[in-house]
């Protein structure tokens, strides 16, 4: 059940079997059907209403599914919790900013990482003695490109700065599938230009699926979209054959 390659026949890291969610007689999410390879790179847009963060909500178990499978490394995780599945190799970023403002941006990796330790956090033993956890927020700014600012206060970054430093965080646990969710919300237009060259250097491993509105974001980033229009797939392609999509210009691209 090896998650690290992605040779045909290989386990998905994530794998959705006609997944649905009821809210009384509401269906907000239908039958939904997507495979997740190491390294894949897959967005899921749609207009506002279709279902979106509800199944990010189900795929993350923060919601229980109404009907469907979420199975994570082969794994049947319909049932988990979230943080069960965080621990077997999923981490979500949400679209509120979660960062401490008055800290520096060293310390919220730090906080990020030994938040993930069993091992107890004592505040005033010297952030020195935590060498392991120390060497792991370095290697992870460094891999973002944000080294050079791991002494700057949060609050003193950009907006666009502040939402690439969350996905930071959600690299602590070191995830095999990373589940962005409106990475470009609120950014003007070249903060989203930083964001997808952020998100295209980051480890060719790690499977990432994103909900996005920008669609610069998601021609550039994804290598497959799929389409949600009332909680179900209307049609999955290249960023190419979404874009020439008669269907998908009527319901989103043309009046997004």
């Amino acid at each position: 059940m090896s998650s690290d390659t992605s040779i045909e026949g290989g386990t998905p890291v994530l794998e959705l079997n006609g997944l649905s969610k009821s809210f009384g007689g509401l269906h907000a999410v239908r039958g939904v059907t997507l495979k997740i390879m190491p390294g894949d790179r897959k967005a899921i847009i749609g207009p506002n209403g279709a279902g979106k963060t509800t199944l990010f909500n189900l795929i993350t178990g923060i919601f229980p599914s109404s009907s469907g499978q979420v199975l994570l490394f082969g794994r049947d995780v319909t049932t988990w919790q979230s943080h069960q599945r965080t621990a077997l190799g999923m981490a979500r970023t949400f679209q509120i900013t979660s960062l401490f403002p008055k800290l520096t941006v060293l310390d919220n990796v730090l906080l990020a990482i030994q938040g993930l330790r069993p091992s107890k956090f004592v505040m005033w033993r010297f952030m020195s003695s935590y060498r392991d956890v120390y060497d792991k927020a370095h290697q992870l700014l460094e891999q973002a490109a944000f080294l050079d600012r791991k002494d700057t206060e949060v609050r003193y970054l950009s907006h666009g700065e502040q939402r690439q430093l969350e996905i930071v965080l959600g690299l602590a646990s070191d995830p095999k599938v990373l589940l962005l969710d409106e990475p470009a919300a609120g950014l003007s237009s070249g903060e989203s230009v930083e964001m997808a060259h952020f998100l295209m250097r980051l480890d060719p491993k790690l499977a990432i699926l994103l909900i996005e509105h920008d669609m610069d974001v998601v021609f550039d980033v994804a290598r497959e979209i799929s389409v949600l229009h009332f909680g179900e797939v209307l049609e999955t392609g290249t960023p190419d054959q979404i874009k020439k999509s008669q269907k998908v210009q009527e319901i989103y691209l043309g009046t997004g």
